[in-house]
């Protein structure tokens, strides 16, 4: 692997826009308010005679297909994620950055919260099992946490590339991303012949740095110096080819079954979210401007991380409360997708953003510290970076439990040490400035 300084070669102008998208970063905070509100829908807890019982609320159901329509926003975020770090890529080069102090930077801002959180989860597991919870409803809570942490992992690896994949855009940008495209639609067409599942996974890789190139290209200015007729063909096939793809069971309706393991219908969709972006963005922009908008991109930009990285903590909390209740007083919770139950969902909905936005916001320095002098050493960067990647995959793999907790913590600490600069750096040299 080879992260190099990009030539500096000739790039569309983008229009002149102020020095802050508040636009991008409205839709951004409106990605992650999508996230934190499909979460809390899919977060079910019932008591029966053996005792709780935690599940995914919208198993079997039949509204989780259209709904996941409207708020599966993870292609809109990878787009939004290529669109602000090439911009923020190429500043840093333009004040003499390398790609080791992009790459230290990405570290330090994405795992940084995320080690934190994984401290306390631990020690809250550490809790529950000394307290006497069932092993079985700890282990639950532990592989529920985990499973959002794919997103952390992914974009750690997305950022980590962006240098290389910047480098690859400005040389053959139509090249590059039609590789990656045709990368993702060859692994969904072998795992659909070979029926390995397991292969679907490379497209964790694919399918979403397909989207972050996609993201390139709006930072550049190309897709908004198209025609308003293009961009709307260009919306509207992409989101009839999806039809399509429902009705000849290429690929489920529901986008959320579409995302583990990711599939290509997802580019579909990211090319749907862009289109209708760069058709609206005027409008987008004087939205984000008014004051009420304008307060909670404020709010969600400083702590985006944070608040992913702690919405499902706190949902488990919340099913974990409201089962014990549940217990001690001998009330009755609804039925899983009754009447009752949504009754109840604006109650929990309004719950969990209240919990979050408290949380998020006593934490909030773990995110937006500066970060300390970024190392020298592109090896040592590469090798903290894949040491971070680990300790994150084994939670999402293996499930939270205090011990896979303490490795991790143990693996994300050396992976943030290994990207901060040390008296013991080299001098820098024409090598400080590819990683090998």
């Amino acid at each position: 692997m080879t992260i190099a300084q990009a030539p500096r070669t000739a790039t569309p102008t983008p229009p002149p826009r102020a020095s802050r998208d508040t636009g991008i970063d409205l839709i951004r905070a409106l990605c992650v308010l999508g996230v934190v509100l499909l979460h809390a829908l899919m977060v079910g807890v019932t008591v029966t005679d053996a005792g709780p019982l935690f599940e995914n609320a919208s198993d079997g159901t039949a509204w989780i297909a259209p709904l996941s329509w409207v708020l599966q926003v993870m292609p809109l975020f990878f787009v939004i994620g290529g669109f602000s770090g090439l911009l923020a890529y190429r500043r840093l080069r333009q004040r003499g950055g390398t790609a080791t102090d992009f790459v230290a930077g990405r570290i330090h801002r994405l795992l940084r919260p995320a080690i934190f959180t994984v401290v306390v989860v631990g020690f809250a597991l550490a809790v529950l099992t000394v307290i006497g919870v069932p092993a079985d409803l700890i282990a639950t809570a532990g592989f529920r946490y985990g499973q959002p942490l794919w997103f952390l992992g992914v974009f750690v690896l997305c950022q980590a590339l962006l240098p290389v994949l910047a480098a690859a855009h400005e040389r053959a940008p139509f090249t590059t991303i039609g590789a990656l495209a045709a990368a993702s639609v060859l692994v969904d067409a072998l795992r659909a012949a070979s029926g390995i599942e397991g292969l679907g996974f490379l497209n964790l890789a694919f399918v979403w740095m397909t989207l972050q190139q996609l993201g390139f290209f709006l930072a550049d200015g190309r897709i908004d110096a198209l025609s308003r007729r293009t961009r709307t063909l260009a919306v509207v096939g992409a989101v009839a080819l999806l039809a399509v793809t429902f009705l000849t069971g290429v690929y489920s309706p529901d986008l959320i079954a579409n995302i583990n393991p990711p599939t290509a219908a997802l580019l579909l969709v990211g090319v749907a979210h862009t289109g209708a972006l760069s058709l609206h963005r005027d409008r987008i922009e004087r939205l984000s401007r008014r004051p009420l908008p304008a307060a909670f991109t404020g709010f969600v930009t400083r702590r985006a991380m944070t608040i992913y990285l702690w919405h499902m903590p706190i949902l488990l909390a919340m099913a974990g409360f409201t089962a014990a209740v549940a217990l001690l007083t001998g009330a009755a919770l609804p039925a899983l997708d009754s009447a009752d139950w949504w009754a109840g969902r604006p109650l929990w909905l309004a719950a969990t953003l209240a919990f979050t936005a408290v949380v998020a916001l006593a934490f909030t320095r773990f995110e937006t510290q500066t970060a300390p002098e970024p190392t020298r050493s592109t090896r040592g960067l590469a090798l903290g970076t894949l040491l971070g990647l680990i300790g994150i995959v084994m939670l999402l793999v293996l499930g939270t439990s205090v011990a896979t907790a303490m490795i991790a913590v143990a693996l994300l600490a050396a992976s943030l040490r290994l990207a901060r600069r040390t008296p013991s750096d080299a001098v820098p040299t024409r090598a400080d400035f590819a990683i090998a």
